[in-house]
């Protein structure tokens, strides 16, 4: 009986097969693990995109209308993909300066995308004040060696807000919806203040 435990004790035929079968489990999480981190950064990155693309948009126009707004969300909204243009709400607000550094909405527009279907959504208030954490609406002043705010009504900045709702193709570690939110300043290159659409 002793020399029987010994000769197993000295085998070594199946310790690849059992090292493999205590390492796969481990191995196979942290693949789907990794995927699908990986997968939920990519769609972060989309949002940020979708924000920057839709703010860089109106801020290239000196007027823009009902329809370009339609067609500013509509190529907006392509960046997602691959993933599903539904849960997507995009907000594209002008906000005008208030003398102070800060700013209120002067008009304010907003689509959402449910069953894949455009829908307008109400965007921010009007007059609604804006509080601005960067000097966006001031300007240099190399005299004071600081930045000096706008003149009330002298200039603006257009806002895009872009919420997404994520949900993991995969749905083992990231269980549930993910809300993903970016925002997105840009100034306006041709006009001072870009009117309401029409």
């Amino acid at each position: 009986m002793l020399m029987r435990i010994r000769d197993l004790m000295k085998a070594r035929g199946g310790l690849a097969a059992v090292e493999f079968a205590l390492i796969a489990p481990v191995m196979g999480t942290l693949l789907l693990g990794t995927i699908e981190i990986c997968d939920a950064l990519e769609c972060h990155q989309k949002v940020t995109m979708m924000a920057s693309s839709a703010a860089d948009l109106v801020a290239q126009a000196s007027k823009v209308s009902s329809s370009d707004m339609s067609d500013i969300f509509n190529a907006a909204s392509a960046i997602i993909a691959p993933f599903s243009v539904n849960n997507i709400t995009i907000i594209i607000s002008s906000v005008q300066s208030d003398g102070t550094g800060n700013g209120t909405v002067a008009w304010s527009q907003g689509q959402t995308w449910s069953g894949g279907a455009p829908k307008a959504v109400s965007g921010r208030a009007v007059n609604s004040p804006i509080t601005l954490t960067q000097p966006i609406m001031s300007t240099w002043d190399s005299t004071k060696g600081a930045f000096t705010p706008c003149k009330a009504n002298t200039c603006s900045v257009i806002l895009a807000e872009v919420t997404y709702y994520y949900t993991s193709p995969i749905g083992r570690f990231l269980v549930g919806s993910q809300e993903m939110t970016d925002v997105f300043y840009e100034r306006p290159r041709k006009v001072a203040i870009i009117p309401a659409p029409s």
